[in-house]
């Protein structure tokens, strides 16, 4: 019980600090936003420099004081090294790249330093439950560091990044100095994509070519030639090539782009055959990079959104956007 209630008094004391916070990209560390606190090493060093003193004034030794003292002036040194080490850095995230659900987002955190020394053993992490192992740096004087994070973002769509923190323990790890950041960049998440999609759906006759519409078969369209040189490797029909190897011949075939042009390849929420919402966006989102892959012009249809058949990076780009905000 008692282990709960503190847990939820930390909770609690995080939720209403990180709202008094505003989020920004750029955080510069001040005296205003560092927290120092002793370590468990600072804790126990504390403890041996009570017990040192309370045997010096017993037994009257004077190398007994000159010790105590001594080592307790390091410690005081040694805070506000720690506290020196962190203040004045300026921290910048890079906007993440967008992702597909599974993978870790990488955060890029640049740290500039405009102080004439080097500042040692810099970690940052992300905070909170997610927390893992930090990543460290150190910065050159008058110079810049880069670190990156991985973050699993939790599920499609445009997610908040999580809150990060920076430390030190620098230089004799007795205290540590931390701040928390929040940043106000957020990362576009796209669906999973299907490890083993069926093959891509028939395509439908173009208006004035009715009768010339052509299944797919193994996930090509059936129109095809026999290889010519100079045809793109991306219009080979491999799988084709492959029967045919078996078979010991050496014969290539390739996609007769003529043809495939009367036929236009709608990928279709409402016709990829899984069974709920995110199965669908799965097979959508393999079928959509097959397409591209292949240089074939698709277009996507979902629930009250259609994308009219196209092809390259920027509409590739616009069909997974279109799906990760379903």
């Amino acid at each position: 019980m008692l282990t709960l209630g503190t847990g939820y008094i930390r909770q609690r004391w995080r939720r209403w600090w990180l709202n008094r916070q505003p989020r920004r990209d750029t955080l510069a560390l001040t005296h205003r936003n560092l927290y120092i606190l002793p370590t468990r090493a600072g804790l126990m060093l504390v403890l041996t420099l009570l017990l040192l003193l309370v045997g010096s004034i017993n037994y009257q030794l004077n190398l007994g004081y000159l010790l105590t003292f001594l080592i307790a002036g390091s410690a005081l040194v040694g805070m506000h090294r720690c506290h020196g080490n962190l203040r004045g850095l300026t921290l910048h995230l890079n906007p993440p790249a967008p992702v597909h659900v599974g993978q870790a987002v990488a955060l890029e955190v640049r740290l500039s330093n405009p102080g004439r020394q080097t500042r040692h053993g810099i970690a940052m992490a992300i905070d909170g439950p997610s927390a893992g192992l930090p990543a460290w740096t150190d910065v050159p004087a008058q110079g810049d560091a880069t670190l990156q994070l991985g973050w699993l973002a939790p599920k499609r769509g445009r997610q908040s990044l999580p809150t990060l923190r920076a430390q030190t323990l620098f230089p004799l790890g007795t205290f540590r100095v931390w701040s928390l950041w929040s940043p106000v960049s957020d990362v576009l998440v796209y669906p999973a994509v299907e490890r083993h999609p069926p093959p891509l759906p028939a395509g439908e006759a173009t208006p004035g070519h009715g009768g010339a519409a052509h299944s797919h078969s193994s996930g090509e369209f059936d129109g095809v030639r026999a290889y010519r040189r100079g045809d793109p490797l991306r219009t080979v029909v491999w799988r084709k090539a492959a029967q045919s190897f078996a078979a010991g011949r050496d014969d290539l075939v390739s996609l007769d782009l003529l043809v495939s042009q009367r036929q236009l390849l709608w990928l279709d929420h409402a016709r990829c055959g899984a069974p709920d919402l995110e199965s669908r966006l799965s097979r959508l989102c393999a079928w959509v990079l097959l397409a591209d892959r292949l240089g074939l012009e698709y277009g996507l249809r979902l629930p009250g959104i259609e994308i009219a058949p196209d092809q390259g990076p920027a509409h590739r780009t616009r069909c997974l956007e279109a799906m990760a905000l379903c």
